[in-house]
């Protein structure tokens, strides 16, 4: 990472810089991000940073340290895009047609790769070992658990990730302990009618009508059999039926999502979901199957860990905020499940949300990000027992 002049500061800041440029302008789906890969792994042997040899066909794991005793914590970024086309305008905008960086994972990759940089300008000095875990596939939330079957994280004692936060200023993070970040589970519904002819709907049985009902139903289990003091958001996002103005169809097929911030929640939700459903189907007297796609857990932050990182944005200058969870998902989760972790919110000042097709963010953040992860893996390995 060399070729400008300046400070090492001043070069390090405009080469990631230039790596999420690059990123954000050749972007690639989930579990086919090939040449994100390469490019990443030239850039770790230009630090000659040791790639471990995992059995990941994209992603990789890097690792720095290890010269003292000590345990072994790990720093994730995610590398893949979203099949979104690009709407931005940039100079530096995706070549690839309906592929885009429009969740931040280009600036969420230069920032892990600022932090390789550091440390291991350092790694003489670090009291253990730091894994990076530059992660495929999240949006499809795969990706964790192709890492932890990998073996990748084996003997990892902490795991920390971030996520940029548009609504953030620069300069700050958001830090919590607890949950973050929502579990998200899919549903599919297939209501069974029986076809008529519109004019007689006596002689048959209306889907449609049996699916407004369950649309309406399923709206009282987050005010009635959700505490309210938890939180649950139950969202039915396509209802699908017939096709000809006159004929009432033989079926409906509702999708939607489940999220979630506590697995006891989720299952409840869950448990009084399939209630719902299968009581509305009754009442009209036919039937109506769920199927479901189980989607990430909630990211639920480890309160010592959060503790060391709240201390480490403050060794790097930066100012922590406690930040509002959000129901969007993250597949960071599967990772807490077995290691204790730690997911921040990294303010980056966009002005738009993450997915949308103008989303951007200020590259500005890049250098504090890359300090506050090297600043993490530090702070981690001298205060984990």
């Amino acid at each position: 990472m060399s070729g400008s002049t300046g400070t090492k500061e001043q070069v390090l800041e405009q080469k990631l810089v230039d790596i999420r440029r690059h990123l954000h302008r050749n972007p690639e789906l989930s579990n086919e991000e090939v040449e994100t890969t390469a490019f990443i792994r030239r850039l770790l042997e230009e630090q000659n940073i040791t790639i471990l040899d995992v059995p990941l066909r994209t992603g990789l794991v890097a690792e720095i340290g290890g010269q003292q005793e000590g345990p072994t914590v790990a720093l994730r970024a995610d590398i893949d895009a979203l099949p979104i086309q690009e709407e931005t305008g940039l100079p530096y905008a995706s070549v690839h047609p309906g592929k885009m960086h429009a969740c931040g994972h280009d600036f969420h990759t230069a920032s892990l790769l600022g932090a390789a940089v550091l440390l291991k300008q350092r790694e003489q000095e670090l009291k253990g070992t730091v894994r990076l875990v530059f992660q495929p596939a999240e949006e499809k939330a795969k990706g964790a658990a192709q890492v932890l079957d990998s073996g990748a994280l084996a003997g990892v004692q902490a795991i920390f990730g971030l996520h940029n936060k548009p609504d953030l200023p620069v300069g700050t993070v958001g830090i919590k302990e607890g949950p973050l970040m929502a579990a998200a589970d899919g549903f599919y519904i297939e209501v069974e009618g029986l076809s008529t002819h519109a004019a007689v709907p006596h002689a048959g049985i209306d889907p449609i009508v049996v699916s407004s009902h369950i649309i309406t139903a399923l709206q009282s289990i987050v005010s009635r059999s959700v505490n309210p003091l938890d939180s649950a958001v139950i969202s039915v996002t396509k209802l699908h039926s017939g096709n000809a103005w006159n004929i009432i169809p033989d079926r409906a097929h509702l999708d939607g999502t489940i999220r979630t911030f506590d697995e006891n929640v989720r299952a409840q939700v869950t448990e009084r979901f399939e209630q719902v459903v299968k009581g509305v189907a009754d009442a009209f007297g036919t039937k109506a199957t769920i199927r479901w796609i189980e989607g990430p857990p909630p990211v639920l932050n480890d309160g010592k860990l959060a503790v060391i990182a709240e201390e480490a944005a403050e060794l790097v200058g930066l100012d922590v905020v406690r930040p509002i969870p959000s129901s969007a998902s993250e597949d960071f989760g599967f990772y807490q499940k077995n290691i204790p972790g730690v997911f921040v919110f990294v303010g980056t000042a966009g002005s738009q949300e993450w997915h949308h097709p103008a989303f951007d963010l200020d590259e500005r953040a890049l250098p504090g990000t890359a300090k506050l992860l090297a600043s993490l893996a530090d702070l981690a390995l001298i205060s984990i027992e």
